[in-house]
């Protein structure tokens, strides 16, 4: 209940200082933005991102795969790979771009 006056009370006080014909945008206070700062500092390394450094990490070899997941305690992107007989799979750290895992499946 307190934390609805609190919002109620700093959006009125942000709305009654804008001149007329102004937009407002609202910071959510600091109960909240605790998850959404959370949330975008996990999206520093983007999918096209993460494909690169896996492709740098098995030069030549194609993309069929790729998919968020978590590994190791780490939000992470796993790109899968092929090339020749091998399947390689690279996990990215979405935080920081560090490759997590790696491993290399040989078909036969």
């Amino acid at each position: 209940m307190r934390q609805t006056i609190k919002i109620a009370l700093a959006a009125a006080v942000t709305l009654a200082a804008l001149p007329a014909g102004a937009t407002a945008v609202a910071a959510a206070p600091a109960a909240f933005s605790s998850t959404a700062s959370a949330s975008v500092s996990q999206t520093s390394v983007t999918r096209s991102q993460a494909i690169a450094i896996a492709t740098r990490r098995v030069p030549g070899a194609r993309v069929t795969e790729v998919e968020r997941e978590w590994e190791h305690g780490y939000r992470t992107w796993e790109v899968e790979l092929r090339k020749g007989h091998r399947e390689y799979e690279v996990h990215v750290a979405i935080a920081t771009g560090r490759i997590v895992k790696f491993r290399v499946h040989h078909d036969d």
